[in-house]
C-alpha cells in the first residue's frame, strides 16, 4: 500500500469528501474534517488486555534498588533513546538502551522515545516509565501519522497496559518534566554505575542467555544443513548469513551483532562482515554469530568448520592448538580468579604452539613488556562479558572488567584464534589464509563455571560428526 492510497478520499461518500487544507509537498497529509470525523466512526469496541507483570520485570524491581542504593537523593533521567534514521523517512530497527532494558525489562516491545525517571524520596526512589501511549481513533495521529499511526506501525500499549506489564507507573511522555540537575547517560558516572552492576547477572538474565544460546545453535545447525547451497552460490558468505538470520528471526528477535561468515582467507579479518565472498570446498569457514532474544540478551558463538565436513592434516593442527588454548582459559575461569587471567592462560598455550612451530618471534625484551610478540598472530582479547550487549558493561573501570575478580554471576565469552594472514611471510606456505576461533559464552559458578554454549560440538572429531549428521 503506498501512501497516496491512504489520502485517496475518492470512494467516500460525497459528504464525507471535501479538504480543506491541501497540502504543499507529497509528504503531507492533507487536512480534511470530514474524513476525521469518517475515519473515527465505525469501529468495535477493542478491550484493552491487562497483562501480567513479565518475569524481566519483575527482575528489575531489584536492580532498579541497587542503583537507587548508589545515588541517593538524585533524580536519574535513563532514556531508550530515539528511532534512528537509516536513510531519508525510513528508520533503522528500534532497540532500547541496553540501561533502560535492564532497569525496566521491557525488551523489544519498547516505544521509542521512552524515559524512565527515578525520582529520590524518603529511603530510595520512585519508579515512572514515561512514553507516547496509544492515541484516540479521533485523532490525526491514528491514520496519518506515518511514524506512530495505528494504520502504519499496528497497535501501541497504553498507560494502563504498560503500567500492568513492568509493575511500575507509567504516564504519558507529554507529561514529564527534566531540569538540570537530572541525572543522565550522558553523565560518565551514571553510565558507568549500571555497567558495573550489570557485570554479575541475576538468575532471570542468566535464563535468558540460556535460552539465546539454545537459539543459536539451532541456528548453526541450519547452516550446516544448508552448506550444499552455499558452496553453490558465489557469495555463500551472503547465504550463510541469511540462513543464521532466519533462526534469529523465527526464534528470537534479531541479530545480536552483525553476522561474520568469513570463509578461507576472509576468517583472517576479525570483523569481516561484508560476507559476499565464495565458500569454496576444502577452505575452513568461521561463523561468528548470535540470537537476541525479545528480552534483548544475545549469545555470541564462533564456531571454525572444515567445508567438506572433514579437516585437512594442517587444518586440524592448528584447530586444536585454539582448542587447547580455549582450554587452558576454562580452567582458571572461577570465583577469586582475575578476568585477565583468562586471557594470559590462552596467550601462554598460543606462545607454546608459536614457538613450537619454529615461527620467527621478536625477543620479549624487544618489545618493552608492551606487548607479547605471538600477539602478531592472535591480536584481540580472549574474553568479553555478555549480556544484553555482546560487548556487555562496557563503561565499566577497568579495576572491576579487565582486572576484576571472577565472581559467580559472572558471564563472558572464551574465545581465543589463531589467524594467518594469507600474505604473512614469517610462517609456512601451508598455514598462510587460515584463521581459527573457537567461542564459547560461560557462566561462573559457585565453584568453577559452565559452559553455556556446550553444546555447540567444538573439538574437531565432535565437529567431523556433526556436520555428517546435519547434512544426513
Amino acid at each position: 500500500m503506498t501512501s497516496e492510497q491512504t489520502t485517496d478520499v475518492d470512494a467516500l461518500p460525497a459528504e464525507a469528501q471535501g479538504t480543506d487544507q491541501q497540502p504543499s509537498s507529497r509528504t503531507e497529509i492533507p487536512k480534511s474534517a470530514a474524513f476525521t470525523r469518517y475515519i473515527a466512526s465505525g469501529w468495535a469496541d477493542r478491550p484493552a488486555p491487562v497483562p501480567p507483570v513479565s518475569p524481566m520485570a519483575q527482575a528489575a524491581v531489584a536492580r532498579r534498588a541497587a542503583i537507587s542504593a548508589k545515588r541517593p537523593g538524585e533524580r536519574l533521567v535513563v532514556a531508550a533513546g530515539a528511532q534512528k534514521v537509516r536513510s531519508n523517512d525510513t528508520d533503522y530497527p528500534y532497540r532500547p538502551h541496553s540501561a533502560f532494558a535492564w532497569l525496566t525489562g521491557w525488551g523489544d516491545e519498547t516505544v521509542a522515545g521512552s524515559v524512565l525517571v527515578l525520582d529520590p524520596v524518603e529511603g530510595g526512589h520512585e519508579a515512572t516509565l514515561y512514553f507516547q501511549p496509544a492515541a484516540g481513533r479521533d485523532t490525526d495521529e491514528f491514520y496519518a501519522d506515518s511514524a506512530v499511526g495505528e494504520f502504519w506501525v499496528g497497535r501501541r500499549p497504553s498507560v494502563d497496559e504498560v503500567g500492568a506489564a513492568l509493575g511500575l507507573h507509567a504516564a504519558d511522555v507529554a507529561d514529564l518534566r527534566t531540569g538540570d540537575a537530572d541525572v543522565t547517560l550522558e553523565d560518565e558516572g551514571l553510565a558507568r554505575d549500571l555497567s558495573e552492576l550489570r557485570l554479575v547477572k541475576d538468575a532471570a538474565e542468566v535464563d535468558q542467555l540460556r535460552g539465546a544460546v539454545a537459539a543459536t545453535k539451532q541456528g548453526f545447525d541450519d547452516v550446516i544443513a544448508a552448506m550444499p547451497r552455499i558452496t553453490a552460490h558465489d557469495r555463500g558468505e551472503r547465504v550463510i548469513e541469511g540462513v543464521f538470520f532466519t533462526r534469529a528471526r523465527s526464534e528470537g528477535s534479531d541479530l545480536g551483532y552483525g553476522t561474520i561468515a568469513a570463509s578461507g582467507p576472509h576468517a583472517c579479518i576479525l570483523h569481516w562482515t561484508r560476507n559476499d565472498g565464495p565458500v569454496v570446498p576444502g577452505d575452513l569457514v568461521l561463523i561468528d554469530a548470535g540470537v537476541e532474544l525479545p528480552s534483548l540478551y544475545t549469545a555470541d558463538i564462533t564456531r571454525t568448520l572444515p567445508v567438506t565436513g572433514t579437516f585437512s592434516p594442517v587444518q586440524r593442527r592448528i584447530y586444536e592448538a585454539v582448542l587447547e588454548a580455549a582450554d587452558a582459559a576454562f580452567a582458571v575461569a572461577k570465583p577469586g580468579a582475575r578476568f585477565r587471567d583468562l586471557h594470559v592462560a590462552a596467550m601462554d598455550v598460543i606462545a607454546e604452539k608459536v614457538a613450537g612451530w619454529g615461527l620467527p618471534l621478536l625477543p620479549a625484551e624487544a618489545l618493552e613488556g608492551v606487548e607479547r610478540p605471538d600477539r602478531r598472530y592472535m591480536v584481540h582479547g580472549t574474553s568479553h562479558h555478555l549480556g544484553l550487549d555482546v560487548h556487555d558493561c562496557a563503561e565499566a573501570r577497568r579495576e572491576l572488567y579487565m582486572d576484576g575478580v571472577l565472581e559467580p554471576g559472572m558471564v563472558f565469552t572464551i574465545e581465543p584464534g589463531l589467524y594467518f594472514q594469507p600474505d604473512d611471510l614469517t610462517v609456512p606456505e601451508e598455514f598462510r589464509g587460515i584463521g581459527v576461533r573457537i567461542e564459547d559464552d560461560v557462566l561462573v559458578t559457585a565453584d568453577g563455571c559452565e559452559n553455556l554454549s556446550a553444546a555447540i560440538p567444538r573439538t574437531p572429531d565432535d565437529v567431523e560428526a556433526w556436520i555428517a549428521r546435519q547434512r544426513s
